[in-house]
């Protein structure tokens, strides 16, 4: 099948294990949210510059083909062990893997990637081509990972949230909400502020002063979501210092870390530099990235 499915949790499968446990992580949310699977292999034929020394277009292609089928039938596989009655579809779709996760976004409740894989997606989450699909896809992107590449990801602990008071930082909210209720577990809000957040220099800065500011600005922020969520138990940390090293340190023991797309202060270019790189690196749970306006069950 290879037209994209509305509201289908989508993953993206390169015959890595990195995105078979991806793939396991993300029938878990489809699972939750009562949605449909979808599976997708990307995959570019190479132009085909010597004809009679190298195999035709076709039998190249066909290969890419034959190989994609098997990268989805092992995903099916181990999904199926822990999620049997889940429905699954699966697609091989010959693009570049950028543009066709990103048209794949326009109609699906989020984009699942592995920390790391193979083939068409190798390097999905350096440079270029996270950022493509960070600044331009059109529901949030997750990189489901654990504290080593060989482990999955963790099924305990908080949803943590980094906040800074953003329309960015608002989604994050909207999706980590909606994620700590689907979960059952405790959320964590942080929201980070340094002497470069706040113009002033280290020997002007009043901390407590900021402090206060920060968790007035912070409460204001999540007065709506409290009310919307009455029964969830939330935490608020205001920390002083770098944004990534905050929520690195909260997400050792969190089972998801939920970060805006862009934001002012310290999260401003979150996704545009070595912050991002950082978190995408050496996070130990799964990072999601979520764009305004684009927050699970909103854009439903």
């Amino acid at each position: 099948m290879s037209s994209v499915a509305e509201g289908a949790v989508v993953v993206g499968i390169d015959g890595s294990g990195s995105a078979r446990r991806a793939a396991v992580w993300a029938a878990g949310e489809a699972a939750k949210r009562g949605k449909r699977l979808r599976l997708v292999h990307v995959y570019v034929v190479p132009p085909v510059r010597m004809p009679g020394v190298v195999p035709s277009a076709e039998a190249i292609r066909s290969a890419f083909e034959a190989q994609g089928a098997r990268w989805l039938a092992e995903a099916c596989d181990a999904v199926a062990e822990r999620y049997p009655d889940l429905v699954v579809e699966t697609a091989a779709r010959e693009w570049a893997p950028v543009a066709a996760l990103i048209q794949e976004s326009h109609a699906g409740t989020m984009i699942v990637l592995g920390s790391r894989g193979l083939g068409g997606f190798t390097g999905l989450l350096v440079g270029s081509t996270a950022v493509a699909l960070a600044q331009h896809g059109h529901c949030p992107v997750v990189v489901a990972r654990g504290k080593r590449p060989e482990d999955a990801p963790p099924e305990a602990g908080p949803v943590v949230v980094g906040t800074d008071g953003s329309e960015s930082s608002d989604a994050a909210l909207a999706f980590a909400f909606d994620e700590a209720s689907l979960r059952g577990t405790d959320l964590i809000v942080v929201r980070v502020w340094n002497e470069v957040t706040e113009h002033e220099s280290a020997l002007t800065v009043n901390p407590d002063a900021v402090e206060s500011s920060e968790r007035r600005a912070a409460d204001e922020q999540l007065a709506p979501w409290l009310a919307k969520f009455p029964d969830l138990t939330v935490e608020t940390v205001i920390a002083r210092g770098r944004p990534v090293r905050a929520l690195l340190g909260f997400g050792e023991r969190a089972q998801l870390l939920v970060v805006g797309s862009r934001g002012r202060g310290g999260f401003q270019g979150m996704l545009l530099g070595s912050t991002s790189q950082a978190l995408v690196a050496h996070s130990d749970c799964p990072v999601a990235v979520v764009r305004p306006a684009l927050t699970g069950r909103e854009s439903e």
